[in-house]
């Protein structure tokens, strides 16, 4: 039925019970006869009603609404028009035949009028919903938590477009709520009872609903729900639904990053601006998934000018685009340039003048650099030496290199250029005027090349998910925040310094793979396959943060610390550099003696 067909039948639906209504009222008053002299009356007080109380119908909007959401905000403008429909014609009488129609009449006429029309229109609503709900098989949901945001989950479940779910009832731990009913729904227990709801009531899904929850909290109960085999959904800040921002629609998928159970990272955002805000920003390997997100989060604070520096012009050319969408007033500066060249870097930095460096720009792959030493020296090592050479040369403030926990300790070619890279920007601070200082950190979740969307591609081919050792361990955080702690790591520097970033407890990589699989519906094991293929090379099973010659101090951010190493030998920097050259030109002598010499923590597995 379309909407002008929708608005014929309500309106005709409408008179015929306002004349119903008054047709009775003057019956009941006059029970069962109404005298002739009263007929007139009657076709005036309905001829009014009809006009007036219609007109107000559709003020009010009562014919532009759709029914099968009604809930109580329509029950109250039915009452208004209705109400001042009623009352405006009960005059219409007084004023053509200068008769008053009795007040019981009317007041009995505004009663049927409220009540059928009500009812047609709710009756609707029923109609709508069990026609759908009857349409097939409905998952069972339960909704973890019975405050406001549950109620409110609740109150839009029970709409049409929820056709595949049906409401079982709340969870939640208050004692004062147990066995009590929410809506007409029971709070069926605390979250101690999970397993028992799911095999009683054939739970399907259980919606968290609890967004002013500690993240520490929310991933304790995400793991119970996931145990039992059940699904499990998160929905929006409660702020965005109660303001509309947000439909409760987009209620979504649980994520890896739900079941790390970290707080969220709180910013000095007025320290941060005050090296940022007004200042050219070169972000090199912009367009990687830590360079990119860098790029995002600089943009927020106004600076300058914005260089997104990168090797690839695809990646480049997507954060560009991104960035001019969200920041339409910012200046930014795409420069496709390869590190390893420091002439190029040299013309980036005497055009631009960069007065804030965040080097981002490495090879990360450890097996690739493995295979590849040379690659990994000449981008880690000497990419890193050329940029902030040239950030030493024309005057830089501050370079904030982005290392690795990879660097402690190295077992990796990988990890051990990272080190070197670390080892050469401290010791080029201590004769420069710009600040140079790494930030070194962990895994970061969902990024190019990582565990993450491997398994999840793993999964969608029906496993096996192939995991390394079963004892494999490592430090995650997600991308947005490892980036927010760098930014502030940058406000801190002194000069020197190699920040080390709180990442929390260290995960297991296969629970990561079980929670992976157990998140896509299926059960670890049993359903997707779990293989263990064996360390590879480079890789060590737990890694670390600081060295053990490394003394740790705090700053002013709880996620925040310094390690400083002992003092670095430039000259004896400077000669293993020259030996890199002569290595990497003639491809006589080995790589990884030199690494070895250099980083006596070096530890080669062969």
């Amino acid at each position: 039925m379309n909407k002008r067909w929708r608005l014929s039948v309500l309106l005709l639906i409408d008179i015929a019970i306002i004349w119903f209504s008054i047709y009775i009222s003057y019956v009941l008053r006059f029970d069962g006869a109404i005298p002739d002299t009263y007929y007139s009356q009657m076709l005036v007080y309905g001829l009014g009603s009809t006009l007036l109380c219609g007109g107000s119908l559709y003020y009010f909007r009562l014919y532009h609404r759709m029914w099968q959401y009604a809930s109580i905000g329509e029950i109250i403008a039915i009452v208004k028009a209705v109400t001042i429909g009623g009352i405006l014609s009960w005059l219409i009488p007084v004023l053509i035949l200068q008769e008053v129609v009795s007040v019981a009449i009317m007041i009995r006429t505004l009663e049927t009028m409220l009540i059928l029309m009500g009812a047609v229109r709710f009756g609707w609503r029923v109609f709508r919903s069990n026609r759908f709900n009857d349409a097939g098989e409905k998952s069972r949901v339960v909704i973890i938590g019975a405050g406001d945001c549950g109620v409110l989950i609740a109150r839009e479940l029970t709409n049409p477009a929820f056709t595949d779910w049906e409401l079982v009832g709340f969870m939640d731990d208050a004692a004062e709520k147990q066995r009590m009913h929410i809506l007409g729904v029971p709070v069926l227990g605390s979250r101690n009872e999970i397993q028992e709801v799911v095999e009683k009531y054939g739970v399907a899904q259980f919606i968290i609903a609890m967004p002013s929850a500690p993240k520490k909290e929310i991933s304790a109960l995400i793991n119970l729900a996931l145990a039992t085999g059940a699904k499990v959904k998160m929905i929006p800040a409660i702020n965005d639904l109660i303001t509309g921002k947000i439909s409760v629609k987009a209620i979504r998928d649980v994520e890896v990053e739900d079941l790390l159970g970290r707080d969220p990272v709180v910013s000095d955002l007025e320290g941060i601006a005050n090296y940022v805000q007004d200042k050219v920003v070169l972000v090199t390997g912009a367009g990687g998934s830590i360079g990119s997100e860098l790029c995002r989060q600089i943009s927020t604070f106004s600076p300058d000018t914005l260089l997104l520096l990168g090797h690839g012009e695809n990646s480049i050319y997507l954060i560009e685009m991104e960035l001019r969408t969200k920041f339409p007033w910012l200046h930014i500066e795409t420069v496709i340039a390869d590190i390893q060249d420091r002439e190029r870097m040299d013309q980036v930095f005497k055009r631009f003048r960069p007065q804030v460096v965040f080097h981002a720009a490495a090879h990360k792959h450890v097996p690739l650099m493995e295979r590849n030493p040379s690659e990994a020296v000449k981008n880690n090592v000497f990419g890193t030496k050329n940029v902030a050479d040239c950030a030493d040369k024309y005057g830089a403030e501050r370079f904030v290199m982005i290392s690795s926990d990879k660097a402690v300790n190295p077992t990796s070619i990988m990890g051990a250029t990272k080190r070197i890279a670390e080892m050469y920007v401290q010791s080029l601070d201590a004769i420069s005027k710009t600040k140079f200082v790494a930030v070194r950190f962990g895994n970061v979740l969902g990024s190019r090349g990582s565990v993450i969307p491997r398994f999840k591609e793993q999964i969608i081919r029906g496993g096996p998910v192939t995991v390394t050792h079963p004892d494999m361990i490592r430090y995650f955080m997600t991308i947005p925040e490892a980036v927010q702690l760098v930014i502030q790591a940058g406000s801190f520097a002194k000069g020197g310094e190699i920040f080390v970033l709180d990442m929390g407890k260290p995960v297991k990589i296969v629970t990561l793979a079980e929670d992976l699989i157990r998140l896509s519906g299926y059960e670890p094991y049993t359903e997707i396959p779990i293989e263990f293929s064996g360390i590879r090379e480079g890789e060590k099973l737990f890694e670390e943060l600081l060295t053990s010659e490394e003394a740790v101090d705090s700053t002013q951010h709880d996620r925040i610390y310094i390690g400083k190493p002992t003092e670095i030998n430039r000259t004896h920097l400077e000669l293993e550099f020259k030996r890199f050259e002569k290595v990497i030109q003639d491809g006589h002598g080995s790589v990884k003696d030199i690494i070895e010499n250099l980083v006596p923590m070096y530890q080669h597995v062969s």
